[in-house]
């Protein structure tokens, strides 16, 4: 199987998702989209990932809306879908969810619970039923008609489903060095960096675990 990764900038690439693709055997191609360029063809599978930028900055960022038109593609094909942070705001978007400032920004660990509906769900039904979740996002989105909330925690939706395509709101795919990465180009997101330096050096370990649990039934999925 070919899964294709979509990028938006260097340092928030797929991380231990790459593990789990690589194990399971298949193949795994970046598209660097904020590059310009054509989108990489056959892909089996879609990984949409995050950015620095928000979802609503088209003016800004011209090839959003590009981006926007090609997912929109994905979504009514069926294409197998996962969407992080900017990647699951983007999906949101593209499949009618509107996209705004969150009330409160969520950087560093925050609890997490699934929702009742993701028991059942092929997806983040593989993740515990309450855990501690990676977040770095000021950027939230309502829920697009048809979709099914799947995680939340105190301030937003975490996770969803629509027709074939997931997102999560937190970055399961995370490592300790893009961490470090994030710290150095907006230190004015963290007040403490030291804390979470700290924490991320306790959690990080079984995170990257649920990182690759998560992608990994997502694979099996597609």
């Amino acid at each position: 199987m070919r899964v294709l990764a979509l990028t938006h900038g260097p340092s928030v690439g797929p991380g231990v998702f790459g593990d789990a693709v690589q194990a399971a055997g298949h193949e795994l191609v970046e598209w660097p989209v904020q590059l310009g360029g054509r989108a990489p063809e056959g892909a089996d599978a879609v990984i949409v990932l995050g950015g620095a930028m928000h979802p609503a900055e088209d003016e800004r960022h011209g090839w959003l809306t590009t981006e926007l038109r090609w997912l929109e593609g994905l979504l009514d094909r069926g294409t197998p879908l996962l969407g992080i942070c900017l990647g699951s705001q983007l999906v949101a978007r593209a499949a009618g969810a509107e996209v705004f400032r969150s009330a409160e920004s969520e950087v560093g660990w925050f609890p997490v619970a699934r929702t009742a509906a993701a028991a059942d769900d092929a997806v983040v039904g593989a993740l515990p039923e309450r855990f501690d979740a990676f977040q770095w996002h000021h950027y939230t989105h309502t829920l697009p008609a048809g979709a099914v909330e799947l995680a939340r925690s105190a301030v937003c939706t975490q996770a969803y489903r629509v027709g074939n395509a997931w997102g999560v709101q937190f970055h399961p795919e995370v490592r300790a060095e893009q961490v470090e990465e994030w710290l150095s180009e907006d230190p004015e997101d963290v007040p403490d960096p030291s804390a979470l330096r700290i924490a991320t050096r306790e959690r990080i370990a079984g995170w990257n675990e649920l990182g690759r649990v998560l992608c990994s039934a997502f694979l099996a999925v597609a």
